[in-house]
């Protein structure tokens, strides 16, 4: 009997090890599944060359995946396959008005998706109601003739009264609409070798948007699915928040300006370097509320990545510091900045973004800076015109000759940079 029972026993706790063995790799596997490992979050880079018809190009902008080339040439929007070197898309202004069209694109961060801001002339600005002059006034009489009736006699119907309205006067206004009718697109392109056409999906109409109203900056978060747009329109600048229930909000307050802003690539917070009677502050705005970041002047927000917002401190065109707060779901006034980086970098005329790996990148035309871990790097920049990715892994090298442009990819820490 004792003998049976320590079978039972052993084979009992085999049994409970080799579900737990199991249990264990499968607990692993599934955490690949939902955690994928750092190393598949790197950014996808190429090494790749090719020529583009045309020299005209501007505002150049490369794909998640580093395989197509969005510019405009011209007042038209073009994007080119860099692989099949062939261009795939062409979207012109409208007739011959070449005030509109494309106003502003960009790239999304995580997929060969292009979204797009295109404007057209209203061909109706004007439109006819009809409102009432005043207010209509009921009259109430009763269904029977004291003249013609018998006093003594009461009819069934005698107490029932007949309501009378009185036929309001009206007129025809006229209401005026925007003249500009702003509409938002998202393209989306296939794999570069596949032989797709790319899918142009009209997305809504952004009434809000303002006529003649210049785009400063668009970014996108992703992940909240909003899309934060600054407008110059006149003197004034309207800060746009577009979200994917196709709601348009504005965020600024009246008489503020907007110079530079990001958005969280988590939360979808804003943060804007703000001006407003005379302040300049950093700013941030989640939902619903408004939070001051830093109170101090010279600070100037650079980017989001990976939980932390990174805040410059410029003073003369040159910034002399990196600070850094955590990027939270609900951020608070006046937050603690760790100091990253300190030194002096020429702050004009330059675009800032914030790499994958935190680093900084700041470029000019001829040179690029990148700060690692709070260390300074310097590039030289060799071609026409450069520009790097906006996830800071690619450098693009462009090169006019005749009619034609020479692009070259590289990735931006490969040597001959």
């Amino acid at each position: 009997m004792r003998k049976t029972l320590r079978i039972i026993l052993v084979w009992t706790l085999i049994s409970l090890l080799l579900q737990l063995g199991a249990y264990s790799l499968l607990d692993k596997q599934v955490a690949k599944v939902l955690g994928p490992v750092t190393e598949s979050k790197r950014p996808i880079t190429e090494e790749l060359e090719a020529t583009i018809p045309g020299s005209n190009l501007e505002n150049i902008q490369i794909s998640y995946a580093k395989d197509y080339l969005a510019y405009s040439e011209n007042g038209t929007l073009k994007v080119f396959n860099l692989k099949k070197e062939k261009i795939v898309f062409v979207k012109n202004p409208p007739g011959n008005d070449q005030s509109k069209g494309v106003i502003s694109y960009q790239w999304l961060p995580d997929r060969d998706t292009l979204v797009y801001f295109y404007a057209k002339k209203n061909p109706n600005p004007v439109t006819y109601i009809t409102v009432p002059v005043e207010s209509s006034q009921s009259q109430s009489i009763s269904s029977t003739d004291p003249e013609t009736e018998d006093p003594n006699q009461k009819p069934d119907n005698q107490d029932q009264k007949v309501e009378q309205k009185a036929v309001p006067k009206t007129k025809t206004v006229a209401r005026y609409g925007n003249p500009q009718i702003t509409e938002l697109y998202t393209l989306e392109l296939p794999n570069s070798d596949e032989n797709i056409p790319p899918d142009d999906r009209f997305n809504q109409t952004i009434h809000e948007f303002p006529a003649d109203g210049q785009v400063k900056s668009l970014v996108v978060s992703t992940t909240t699915n909003l899309i934060y747009l600054a407008i110059k329109n006149g003197s004034t600048d309207v800060l746009m928040e577009i979200d994917v229930m196709k709601n348009v909000r504005t965020l600024n307050r009246t008489g503020e300006t907007i110079n530079g802003m990001a958005a969280s690539d988590r939360y979808g917070t804003l943060f804007i370097n703000s001006k407003l009677n005379g302040n300049k502050q950093v700013i941030s705005l989640g939902v619903g509320n408004r939070q001051v970041i830093s109170k101090n002047t010279n600070d100037k927000v650079l980017g989001v990545r990976d939980g932390k917002v990174y805040i410059g401190e410029v003073k003369n065109n040159q910034l002399i510091k990196i600070k850094t707060t955590q990027d939270h779901s609900e951020m608070k006034n006046n937050p603690s900045l760790q100091t990253e980086w300190e030194g002096s970098i020429p702050f004009e005329d330059v675009r800032t973004l914030i790499g994958f790996n935190g680093q900084v990148v700041i470029y000019s035309q001829t040179t690029a800076y990148l700060i690692t871990n709070g260390q300074l790097e310097e590039l030289e920049l060799l071609g026409d015109e450069n520009y790097i990715s906006d996830d800071g892994s690619e450098l693009i090298r462009l090169n006019r000759s005749g009619t034609s442009t020479h692009v070259e990819l590289l990735p931006l820490q490969a040597k001959g940079n």
